[in-house]
C-alpha cells in the first residue's frame, strides 16, 4: 500500500505547491531576477558548472515502517543553484512511475550543500549530493542513486537497405546548409539542414543531444525540431521533468502530445525512431487518407499509429509528393548523430 505516503508526501507536497511543479525552485522575494542566457554543447564545459553534477535522474526505494516500494526523483536545474525535484511513485518515466502522484519538491545549494524543502519552501530533513538523494518527511525514509540511462536503440546497427543520412564527417554533404559541429568527443551534425534526398514512407532513426541551459525555460531551452517530409515536426527540447505536451519534446507540434514523457537530462544522447506512412490523395490532389507514425523516444512507444489531420506550423503544404527531413534551428546548439533511413515500398 501506497496509502502513508500519499498522505504524507506524494499529496501533501502537490498539495502544498501553487503553480506549476516547473516554477517551485524559487524562493526569493519579488520578481525573480532574469539569469544570463546558458547554452553549452560542449560536456567538459557543462561539467565545470556543479549544479549540472546534481540535475537528472535517481531511482531508489523509500520505506515506512514495514512497507518498502520504489520511487524515482527527477532533479532539474533552474540555474544559481536552484532545482525543482519531482518524485515519482514507482519508478522512473518507462521504467515502473504510474503515471500520476508525483510530489514536487525543491532544492537549493547553501553553504556547499543542496538543501531539499517542501511544496511550502520549508527545509525537510535531507540532502543531495554525491549522486545520492536522502530524504525523511513525516515517518517514510528515501534513498536513491543517481542514474544515467541510455536508450534501448543508441548506437542501433544500421540496415543493410538503410539510406544514411549522417553517420560520420563528410555525410554532411547530404544536407542542404550541412554543418559539423566538432566538439570533445566527437563530431556530430549541426541544426538548420534539409536533406538533399526526399522520402515517402520510411523507418528512421535519429539521435540528438541537448545542450546544457539551466538559466532558461520553456520554448527557450534546447529548442529544435525534426521534420519529417518537411512537413510533420516532432520537437526537440530540453523538456527534461516537464508535463509532456505537444510543444515538448517527443511531442506532434500542436497536434498530439506523448504518452509519456520520455526526455532524457540535458547531454544525454537520446532517440527518435519513427515508422512513418505518407498521406494519400487521389488523381485530383484530394487527400484520401492522413499520414500516420508511430514513434518511440529512447526505445519507448510515445505515439502509436496516430494521424495528421495535416502539416505542422511552419512544415510544407501536404501533397502526394515525397519530402525531406529538416532538423530545425531556433538558435540553441543542439546537435544529431547516427541518422539513417530504411525507405518502405
Amino acid at each position: 500500500m501506497f496509502r502513508p505516503l500519499l498522505a504524507g508526501v506524494f499529496v501533501a507536497g502537490l498539495l502544498a505547491t501553487t503553480g506549476s511543479p516547473d516554477s517551485i525552485a524559487q524562493d526569493k522575494k519579488g520578481a525573480p531576477k532574469k539569469l544570463a542566457r546558458i547554452a553549452i554543447a560542449e560536456p567538459t564545459e557543462a561539467a565545470k558548472d556543479p549544479d549540472f553534477a546534481i540535475q537528472g535522474e535517481y531511482e531508489g526505494r523509500y520505506k515506512e515502517g514495514e512497507k518498502e516500494e520504489k520511487f524515482g526523483v527527477q532533479v532539474i536545474a533552474n540555474g544559481a543553484g536552484e532545482f525543482t525535484l519531482k518524485m515519482l511513485r514507482g519508478g522512473l518515466p518507462g521504467a515502473g512511475w504510474v503515471g500520476k502522484n508525483v510530489a514536487p519538491f525543491s532544492a537549493v545549494r547553501q553553504d556547499g550543500k543542496v538543501i531539499i524543502r517542501d511544496g511550502k519552501k520549508e527545509p525537510v530533513q535531507g540532502s543531495i549530493g554525491d549522486g545520492v538523494f536522502m530524504m525523511k518527511h513525516d515517518e517514510a525514509e528515501f534513498l536513491a542513486k543517481k542514474v544515467e540511462r541510455k536508450s534501448k536503440t543508441i548506437g542501433a546497427k544500421v540496415p543493410a537497405d538503410a539510406v544514411v543520412l549522417f553517420g560520420a564527417e563528410g555525410d554532411e554533404k547530404k544536407w542542404t546548409g550541412g554543418k559539423i559541429v566538432t566538439l570533445s568527443d566527437g563530431k556530430y551534425l549541426d541544426v538548420g539542414v534539409t536533406s538533399k534526398q526526399k522520402f515517402g514512407a520510411f523507418k528512421a532513426h535519429i539521435e540528438f543531444r541537448l545542450p546544457w541551459m539551466p538559466n532558461s525555460t520553456g520554448q527557450g531551452r534546447g529548442n529544435s525540431g525534426v521534420y519529417f517530409q518537411n512537413r510533420y515536426e516532432c520537437q526537440v527540447l530540453d523538456s527534461f521533468g516537464l508535463s509532456g505536451e505537444n510543444n515538448e519534446c517527443g511531442g506532434i507540434y500542436t497536434q498530439h502530445k506523448p504518452s509519456v514523457n520520455m526526455c532524457l537530462p540535458p547531454l544525454a544522447w537520446q532517440t527518435y525512431d519513427i515508422e512513418f506512412t505518407p498521406a494519400q490523395f487521389d488523381a485530383n490532389g484530394k487527400k484520401t487518407k492522413n499520414g500516420r507514425a508511430t514513434v518511440y523516444h529512447n526505445g519507448v512507444k510515445i505515439h502509436d499509429n496516430i494521424e495528421f489531420p495535416k502539416e505542422c506550423p511552419g512544415g510544407q503544404k501536404e501533397d502526394a509528393n515525397p519530402g525531406p527531413f529538416q532538423f530545425q534551428n531556433h538558435g540553441d546548439p543542439v546537435v544529431y548523430r547516427n541518422v539513417w533511413v530504411v525507405e518502405v515500398k
